[in-house]
């Protein structure tokens, strides 16, 4: 294939096989590369905008929560929405689940919407707020005890970190939340049942 070549200002004119020209700048009036020292502050500015974002998000990490069965419940996410954003002081964390949530770095309290509603048991039962909990430890240590609420449909279960906070005022900050879903059932004592 032969070119034409013709200078026209200062634009190179290229006439290729079919006659149509294409226009190109000239070499005198293309950009020249960037200075060095400013390809080195721009990777400077590039490389701590990364470690800024890195230090930020490494200060939240998010918490791995399995879901519940039945996690997808629209009544969870309306519990979800309405659950406070501070526990004691302890701040909401991101969790890795639909309806789910935590407070505290590290954990003071974390919570699992639309797990299997527990039945009848003899395990202590206290009650919070109008809210019926079913209490027990989680290990043999005391440090971490479950709650699952009691009666009400969805069942939520709250894993509470005794070593750093008390459970009565986690469940005090839960508890006005799941008060607006209707009790089934309520706990019962020995001095509650007749013959």
């Amino acid at each position: 294939m032969i070119r034409q070549v013709r200078t026209v200002g200062s634009w190179l004119q290229v006439i290729g096989r079919y006659g149509s020209p294409m226009r190109s700048r000239s070499a005198s009036t293309r950009r020249s590369a960037r200075p060095a020292h400013r390809r080195r502050s721009l990777t400077v500015v590039a490389l701590a905008t990364v470690l800024t974002g890195l230090a930020v998000t490494g200060c939240s990490r998010t918490v791995i929560v399995e879901p519940a069965e039945d996690a997808a419940n629209p009544k969870c996410a309306d519990i979800m929405l309405t659950l406070p954003d501070e526990i004691s002081g302890e701040k909401a964390r991101t969790t890795s689940s639909q309806g789910t949530k935590a407070w505290g770095d590290p954990n003071v309290a974390v919570l699992r919407c639309g797990v299997t509603p527990p039945g009848p048991t003899t395990d202590q039962c206290v009650s919070v707020s109008g809210v019926d909990w079913i209490s027990k430890p989680v290990d043999d240590d005391d440090s971490t005890w479950r709650f699952t609420s009691y009666g009400r449909t969805p069942a939520v279960e709250v894993l509470v970190n005794r070593k750093a906070e008390s459970g009565n005022d986690v469940l005090a900050a839960i508890s006005p939340t799941l008060s607006k879903i209707p009790p089934e059932h309520e706990c019962v004592g020995a001095e509650d049942i007749t013959d």
